[in-house]
């Protein structure tokens, strides 16, 4: 089992790099990774299923006893993301396919990554926690419809089919990994040290996919592609930031409100864009998993490294 522990620790470390490896391959070797594409929804409910493993009904206690800032927390996610990710859309003149992707890349809930950068960040994690929790459990819900009056003139949505989908590919796994955690909380905890190394290689499996899927037409939008996620993710973290402070949160909970914005489940919206939309579709999800983790991790070591500068006397005004 230790053996174990360090390979997840390794892979988990590198998941930047291992996403960027093996994307490089699918681009120039697509063949192999094309079949793949099919199994994308499951694996992505075996993720999902790992995120469910580290929740417990502990996690949603926040809702009674902090209602406003799980509020704030939710309700901006859902109002900022979705609509940042049609106006850069519009603002870049993206094709049909590709605007669809950002929109429905915006309305996806926040990733599991927005905990572990907060925590960096020295940022409200529990308060992180539950906003991704009840992010998560309304996804079915408020993702379907968010896109769907976002992006239905833009592409054809089947909208029962969408939500139908986002039901069995987050909810029902997720509930599931809750359930267990609750019913057999001892060998959960023993799982969970291995279980992000195998949400990792998922990733890594669904991100080859999509670029293999997407090869021939990456060449020709690279440079666009990517400064629509950098714009859209940038915006997401400065946004989620601001909207915290200009309600009255602390710098702790604001932290925790910038990342659960700017980090997105980019897993989700490749799922959904590969089995509901065109494959092109699914594009601004893949880069979106190299590139948040990248700007997350930056900014939250920067906050984490600035508060451990900070004197007790500082700290405790910064916080205020």
């Amino acid at each position: 089992m230790k053996f174990l522990e360090k390979l997840a620790q390794f892979i988990c470390r590198y998941m930047t790099l291992w996403v960027i490896l093996i994307s490089v391959i699918a681009f120039f070797q697509p063949a192999p990774f094309k079949p793949i594409g099919k199994y994308i929804s499951y694996m992505l409910g075996v993720i999902m299923l790992g995120m469910g493993l580290t929740m417990s009904l502990e996690d949603f206690r926040l809702i009674l006893t902090r209602p406003k800032d799980v509020f704030y927390g939710v309700f901006f996610r859902y109002l900022i993301m979705p609509f940042v990710g049609f106006g850069v859309a519009k603002l870049l003149g993206l094709s049909p396919a590709l605007a669809a992707g950002m929109v429905l890349l915006g309305a996806c809930p926040s990733g599991t990554g927005s905990n572990v950068m907060t925590y960096i960040a020295k940022g409200d994690t529990a308060l992180s926690v539950t906003v991704s929790s009840v992010n998560t459990i309304l996804a079915p819900v408020l993702t379907t419809y968010i896109f769907s009056f976002l992006a239905g003139a833009m592409i054809p949505i089947d909208v029962v089919a969408l939500l139908i989908d986002i039901v069995k590919i987050v909810l029902i796994p997720v509930g599931v990994g809750v359930a267990l955690h609750t019913a057999a909380p001892r060998l959960v905890e023993k799982l969970i040290k291995v279980v992000p190394a195998v949400s990792v290689i998922f990733i890594i499996t669904i991100m080859s996919s999509v670029v293999a899927l997407n090869a021939s037409k990456m060449a020709t939008m690279a440079l666009i592609l990517c400064l629509a996620v950098a714009i859209h993710n940038i915006a997401g973290l400065v946004l989620g930031y601001y909207a915290g402070r200009a309600v009255g949160m602390s710098v702790k909970k604001s932290k925790a409100v910038t990342f659960e914005i700017g980090m997105e489940n980019s897993g989700l919206a490749v799922a959904l864009a590969l089995a509901h939309l065109d494959p092109m579709a699914a594009l601004p999800g893949a880069v979106m998993t190299v590139w948040e983790y990248m700007t997350g991790s930056l900014l939250a070591s920067y906050w984490g490294n600035k508060a451990e500068k900070e004197t007790p006397a500082g700290e405790a005004l910064a916080l205020k």
